[in-house]
């Protein structure tokens, strides 16, 4: 089984490389209005200028997959200041998107715990249909909008996960078409069970991102090895491998957070699993030493009797 390894937005090997600087409401207001303008771009091409410092890290590195940071652009989707972000940086998107073309580099998207579409409050599910548009626009701004995808969980089950579910399935329809066409769901580690949320899947055409971290954490009561493949098949229309999310626990008292590195013994058996299922896999690293991790963790596993580094962050396992 090939494996090709990703992970998130900040690249640690790198010196202050963080795409994802912020600028709060509170300071936006105290400022006046040609100073909100300035700051505003500001800290948009101070988050541009590290996502390409780390994509071309990443090709250099041969480090195929990558996700981009939700905070590249500060305020993007306050009621209170929504601001056109694509075209004074046009040239900056589109040279992102031509990096990652060029380097046929997998990218994508996972916005904060707070987009959900399974609440019966309808200002929360418009929040996250702009939450969504947002992402589909830079996107957009970088021609990627057939290639990136937008990974969020299911939502809270709000007492009665049957009605959630159902609502989750019809108010996802409140986006456009093309963004919803972009979204990926995973399965989570507290409400939503990875057979839960992939009959939502296979009900509605919508790939899972599969976490193993959070199965652990809260396992189906089907063993997971017996859906990865229907796991898998969810990916089939899209183009792109079957995509997972790998990171270990923290320790046995906060087992639902994220180590800072890859526990090699935690992923193995996983990876064997997955190995049965499927010739090719992306894994995104969740570990909290990113670059780092990964690269630690790929070494390890190319040091296994049979397994072969054929990229930087790439096996034959």
């Amino acid at each position: 089984m090939r494996i090709r390894f990703g992970y998130v937005s900040h690249t640690l090997s790198l010196w202050e490389a963080v795409p994802a600087r912020t600028l709060t409401f509170k300071r936006y207001k105290q400022l006046s209005k040609v100073e909100r303008e300035e700051k505003l771009r500001e800290v948009t091409l101070a988050n541009l200028y590290n996502t390409k410092r780390a994509l071309l890290f990443n090709r250099a590195a041969q480090i195929p997959l990558y996700r981009l940071s939700s905070s590249i652009v500060p305020l993007a989707t306050h009621p209170e200041v929504l601001w056109d972000f694509q075209t004074p940086f046009r040239e900056h998107w589109e040279e992102i998107g031509h990096i990652v073309k060029e380097g046929q580099l997998r990218i994508s998207f996972h916005p904060n715990q707070f987009t959900v579409f399974t609440s019966d409050k309808q200002h929360v599910t418009e929040n996250s249909v702009r939450d969504m548009m947002y992402h589909y626009q830079m996107l957009e701004a970088m021609g990627l909008e057939d290639e990136g995808f937008i990974n969020i969980h299911i939502g809270g089950a709000y007492g009665d996960k049957t009605s959630a579910i159902e609502r989750f399935k019809n108010q996802i329809h409140q986006m456009p078409e093309e963004v919803k066409a972009r979204m990926t769901i995973e399965n989570d580690d507290k409400t939503y069970t990875s057979e839960e949320t992939l009959q939502v899947a296979e009900d509605k055409g919508i790939p899972v991102m599969f976490d193993y971290h959070h199965e652990q954490a809260n396992p189906s009561e089907v063993p997971y090895e017996e859906l990865l493949k229907r796991l898998f098949n969810t990916w089939d229309y899209t183009g792109y491998p079957p995509k997972v999310h790998l990171s270990s626990p923290k320790n046995d008292k906060e087992y639902r957070s994220h180590a800072d590195r890859i526990d090699l013994q935690f992923a193995l058996p996983f990876l064997k699993a997955c190995k049965q299922k499927t010739d090719i896999l992306d894994v995104m690293i969740e570990a909290k030493e990113k670059d780092l991790a990964l690269l630690q963790l790929v070494e390890e596993l190319a040091s296994i009797r049979g397994v072969k580094r054929i990229a930087g962050g790439e096996i034959d396992f």
